[in-house]
């Protein structure tokens, strides 16, 4: 959670253009607090209480208890605390943590902004993160989980949704990504008025974004593809090319885009923004291209917050280069197969030795069936040490792609491996590439979340 004061930079009476909506802001007064009613009041008190109880006998943040306490005292929770608040929601399989933090660096240009981009993003964590704010944040910039999107948009009556991607994840628990899309078709069918930034090149987001009267398209570029063969609307086949894809027995096809991302800027219906980023690889360029289409959309000029998103160089700890036991390190998270398809366009330039560490707890999914859906073989020429709960599915896995490997039986033996092996100079950091549990065991080594 983290809530953010900036100046406002608005100037009375200023029209602006957004997409085809025009919005008209004027000059006012620093806002007052948000309003809530005394028993919202009293379960935010009881939700901090029990929070700060956790925290001090380290069982964790203590977010999600404190949020279900004060859920108990208060069903009705979070629409009160949105009831005043200009809220946007940020939904995705994956990225939806970094594209969450880059909204609000862009919102929090011109106005106070409270989000959850930490991480906790089912009801409970996010009424503790906005149960945790000042009250004069008037704008909320909200990540929140796949599953959770229809309940969290009729509670807070969002103005503008993000969908980024819908990929498989947590495959014993999570139901198949075409039920998710009709989840979310169903839910902006009965939220028409609310303004959806979507991923147009993801048949599955674009099917269920299509039914929402405003629709922002992104045009995210070729990217994980392995669930979306299938049309959601008819059944039959997805033909995907690089820059294209329709189906081949009814109407879906890939909309025009009126965001567009290269390799130097972003584009706004032929606009040009110049977009600098400190966070690496692809990807991130089109996570910032969601997050300032989704400021846009609410009165944010792309041109004016686009320098903001420079300041953001880790994310809930991703990205992070430090030191851990004589070695310098950069801590990746990938924990699906989307998601290691773009670590492994991140990780292509170099041939240095790097870690793996894959875990199958309850947050990871207890199946790691889905190693064999990753391209390992394109670590071919890297030496890598297999770590983690389940390193052995892991080595076998890298076996079968050609992949040199070794398995270590912790981080520190795979550290310990890797600074003894030809080819590592210690001048690049070593890469970490982790699922999420183990990526969280190896960020509270190095001083967990700053």
């Amino acid at each position: 959670m983290t809530h953010v004061h900036a100046p406002r930079l608005r100037r009375p009476g200023r029209t602006r253009a957004v997409g085809s909506i025009r919005v008209v802001v004027t000059s006012s007064p620093p806002p007052a607090a948000v309003a809530v009613p005394l028993r919202s009041r009293l379960a935010v008190a009881l939700g901090r209480l029990v929070a700060g109880a956790s925290r001090r006998v380290r069982l964790g943040t203590g977010s999600v208890i404190g949020g279900r306490v004060a859920l108990r005292v208060d069903p009705r929770l979070l629409e009160h605390l949105t009831a005043d608040r200009d809220v946007v929601l940020v939904s995705a399989t994956n990225g939806k943590t970094t594209t969450t933090r880059l909204l609000t660096a862009a919102l929090s240009t011109d106005r106070a902004v409270v989000s959850n981009w930490l991480g906790a993003n089912m009801t409970p964590g996010i009424v503790a993160a906005l149960g945790e704010a000042e009250g004069s944040e008037r704008a909320a910039a909200l990540e929140v989980d796949e599953r959770w999107l229809g309940r969290v948009l009729t509670a807070s009556g969002a103005r503008t949704v993000v969908l980024s991607n819908l990929s498989r994840d947590q495959l014993d628990r999570t139901q198949e990504v075409r039920d998710l899309a009709a989840q979310w078709r169903s839910t902006l069918e009965a939220h028409r008025s609310t303004t959806v930034v979507a991923n147009a090149d993801d048949p599955l987001v674009a099917w269920a974004a299509s039914v929402a009267d405003e629709v922002v398209w992104v045009a995210a570029g070729p990217g994980w593809t392995g669930d979306a063969t299938g049309c959601p609307a008819c059944g039959g086949r997805i033909d995907i090319d690089e820059d294209d894809w329709h189906c081949t027995a009814c109407e879906l096809r890939r909309p025009s885009p009126s965001v567009t991302v290269d390799d130097e800027a972003i584009l706004f219906d032929g606009e040009r923004v110049t977009v600098d980023l400190e966070l690496p690889g692809r990807i991130n360029r089109v996570n910032a291209a969601f997050a300032l289409a989704a400021a846009r959309t609410m009165g944010v000029d792309p041109a004016m917050a686009a320098p903001a998103l420079m300041a953001v160089r880790e994310v809930a700890g991703r990205y992070r280069v430090t030191d851990l036991d004589g070695c310098r390190i950069r801590l990746l998270l990938a924990k699906n197969p989307a998601g290691w398809d773009e670590a492994l366009e991140l990780l292509a330039d170099s041939t240095a030795p790097m870690v793996i560490s894959i875990n199958a707890r309850i947050a990871d999914g207890h199946d790691p069936s889905w190693l064999w859906d990753v391209e390992f073989e394109r670590l071919a020429g890297r030496f890598v040490v297999a770590t983690g709960e389940r390193r052995f599915d892991l080595a076998v896995r890298l076996r079968y792609a050609g992949v040199d490997h070794v398995v270590g039986d912790g981080l520190d033996d795979a550290l310990a491996i890797v600074r003894d092996r030809p080819g590592h100079d210690g001048a690049r950091p070593v890469d970490i590439a982790s699922n999420y549990t183990a990526f969280q065991d190896h960020l509270e080594r190095v001083g967990g979340v700053r």
